[in-house]
């Protein structure tokens, strides 16, 4: 009986893996580049941790258990809990500002549908310990500084941003009271992707005031800034995200940008600038998205701390690149294929390969006994850069190398081509 894997999650083949690491590989050589430290937690934490953060309802998005203790465990369905946790546990003695970078495996017990799956990986950029604008325009150009790096434009994607400072503001001068305010935040959050009559009739039931309701329809169909100033007066936050903008133009990445009243994040522990990345033709979800959340190490215990941070999945922003065909693989790459004439050689071919790898180069060999012109088809089809060719010349201590770019080779002694090969490691 054949097995499948299990639904909204994948196998990676090695192809797929060569996609995969290509992907991760970029985050993390950028994550490095501005100036971030990687972290990591474990897979699964108390199931407590991500109810403090989300509520009771989390229960149902994720994976959770009890161990043998009977404790109330849960696989990670993100990573920024276990990112306050571990702050909080060392916040004395870590230097500040805190830049980390993060690329978990994460687990959501929901339905599979195009750039949402059960299992995925996400990459997450947090900076801890800065109240200043700067931190949120510095995690917007990480992100871009990654999706440009891979060939998208502003063409082919837009970074809507907002503030959660500048909405609680509105809602409370609309008159909105404020013990609704988070259960409308999860509302206006789903805005763009439920039906229009779907989001009347929510907005209806949440504010049967027609004219608060009118309002807020207005306040998320805002293209400027200026226009908010204009409608409900100059309100908290309204500085802050002029300066964001300023910071995002001088940064180089303000063409990539744009102000959207319409982006809320439903997390109810977003406290200031939040954003979304978004294919510019709107055809599929957010590629990923953040904000301020400052309030939140608190919440875990700890000190009350500025942060700002987003995270970006792998399955959404796989798509979008396929489709602009910037998708690309690392496939596996050899220094060194090691053939021999015939099979009197096979011995000799183990020995040079074995010495390659003790000397930290990448090396195979066939383990059958075929004939020299398929073990050179070999050599290029696992992409090895050079061939080295074990014949009558080894009897006198001779390697034949034939570089298999370029096309040439040459005769060289053992010892001096694996001694040429230590002052190159």
């Amino acid at each position: 009986m054949k097995i499948p894997p299990v639904k909204g999650t994948r196998d990676f083949y090695p192809p797929d893996m060569a996609v995969r690491n290509w992907l991760i590989d970029g985050w993390k050589k950028v994550s490095v580049r501005n100036g971030f430290e990687e972290y990591d937690g474990p897979i699964f934490e108390y199931l407590k941790m991500f109810q403090i953060k989300s509520g009771d309802e989390i229960v149902e998005q994720l994976f959770s258990f009890k161990d043998r203790g009977g404790r109330d465990l849960a696989i990670r369905p993100e990573i920024t809990p276990t990112l306050a946790r571990m702050v909080n546990q060392q916040i004395n003695s870590l230097p500040k500002p805190i830049k980390w970078f993060s690329v978990p495996r994460l687990c959501r017990a929901e339905r599979p549908q195009k750039g949402r799956l059960r299992e995925f990986f996400q990459w997450n950029i947090d900076i801890i310990g800065v109240d200043d604008v700067l931190a949120d325009a510095e995690v917007i150009f990480c992100a871009l500084d990654y999706l440009r790096d891979v060939g998208l434009t502003p063409d082919d994607i837009v970074v809507k941003i907002s503030s959660r400072k500048l909405l609680a503001a509105v809602l409370k001068e609309i008159g909105v009271p404020k013990e609704s305010l988070d259960s409308l935040y999860a509302l206006l959050d789903k805005k763009n992707k439920l039906p229009p009559e779907t989001f009347e009739k929510m907005l209806n039931e949440q504010l049967p005031d027609s004219e608060m309701a009118g309002k807020i329809r207005a306040f998320m169909g805002l293209e400027t800034i200026s226009q908010i100033e204009e409608m409900f007066g100059r309100q908290e936050a309204f500085d802050e995200i002029v300066t964001l903008m300023d910071w995002l133009n001088r940064m180089g990445v303000g063409d990539y940008c744009k102000f959207d009243p319409s982006v809320v994040r439903g997390l109810a522990y977003y406290t200031g600038i939040v954003f979304e990345i978004y294919d510019k033709a709107s055809e599929l979800r957010a590629i990923g998205g953040g904000g301020r959340f400052d309030d939140l190490l608190k919440q875990f215990g700890g000190t009350d701390i500025p942060a700002t941070g987003f995270g970006i999945g792998d399955c959404v922003l796989s798509i979008l690149l396929e489709e602009k065909g910037l998708l690309k693989t690392r496939p596996q790459q050899l220094d060194y294929f090691v053939a021999c004439v015939d099979e009197s050689f096979r011995d000799a071919v183990i020995e040079v390969t074995m010495r390659l790898r003790s000397n930290c180069f990448a090396s195979n060999f066939s383990y059958k006994a075929v004939k020299l012109s398929k073990q050179l088809k070999q050599a290029s089809d696992q992409n090895a850069q050079k061939c080295i060719i074990i014949g009558e010349e080894f009897k006198d201590n001779q390697l034949l190398v034939k570089d298999m770019v370029a096309g040439e080779q040459k005769t060289i002694e053992v010892d001096k081509f694996f001694a040429e090969l230590k002052s190159l490691v």
